[in-house]
């Protein structure tokens, strides 16, 4: 059974805790000219500009169209609802969150649990090497407890992972990548699920990448759990089997708390 220790107040760094999120007219409206941004509103210093069958040369309909000028909804509720029709399995758009790729949110995570000095991640290397470089910035330690490779596992070594998690305090996240990153391998359900069980007291990130390129019956995203474990969070991104990384966005699945 899943463990329900999970609180939200000893995992986020209380400096986060207390901070008073910013806000604007877009927090509140989603119509109307909104004077408090201070936007151009003759849109784009420079604009593409086409001659028109009546000879008047106006803007671009593709540029005019973006809407560049204007900052967007701070929320992304669009793309979110857009998200939920990919991602059936995740109830509603409070369990979405919007990043400038999976990078940001690896960096957010990081930013928001860990103490810089003072506290850690853990990590299974083989893996993405993002963890690491986002930990080193932010002056946070790494725990590493490499995957099984043997004859080409390359699975989690469960129970070492869960003695570093809950022995050491100072571990506030724990980064599990499936499919992995560079290894290709779908760590099996019930590894992870035995990890969020175990009673360790911080956040659990999957990092799902690659997930749209698995087939059915190998495994399905582990999305579907966010509701099970609050402190579950799944990554995944439009720059893969999507084909959009020009646009950088990445997407964080998890618990509303979260």
């Amino acid at each position: 059974m899943p463990v329900s220790t999970f609180d939200i107040s000893r995992v986020i760094r209380p400096s986060i805790l207390r901070l008073e999120p910013y806000r604007c007219a877009r927090d509140d409206f989603s119509e109307g000219v909104l004077l408090d941004a201070n936007e151009n509103s003759y849109g784009p210093a420079y604009q593409t500009r086409v001659t028109c069958d009546d000879g008047q040369v106006r803007v671009a309909p593709q540029v005019d169209r973006l809407q560049l000028h204007r900052y967007p909804d701070p929320k992304g509720y669009e793309v979110k609802q857009r998200i939920l029709k990919l991602r059936p399995s995740v109830g509603s758009v409070d369990n979405v969150f919007l990043g400038v790729g999976s990078d940001e949110i690896i960096d957010l995570i990081v930013r928001i649990t860990c103490q810089p000095g003072r506290d850690s991640i853990l990590i299974t290397p083989p893996t993405y090497g993002m963890y690491k470089v986002v930990a080193s910035i932010n002056d946070v330690g790494i725990v590493k407890v490499p995957l099984i490779v043997e004859d080409g596992a390359f699975q989690l070594d469960v129970d070492a992972v869960i003695a570093a998690a809950t022995g050491d305090s100072a571990v506030k996240v724990i980064w599990l990548c499936s499919p992995g990153n560079p290894t290709g391998t779908i760590l099996r359900e019930a590894d992870v699920r035995r990890v969020l069980d175990s009673g360790f007291s911080g956040v659990v990130v999957v990092d799902e990448a690659y997930v749209d390129f698995v087939r059915a019956e190998r495994g399905e995203s582990y999305a579907r759990l966010v509701a099970e474990y609050p402190r579950l969070f799944v990554m995944q991104t439009m720059s893969k089997s999507f084909g959009l990384a020009g646009i950088r966005l990445g997407v964080g699945i998890g618990g509303r708390e979260i």
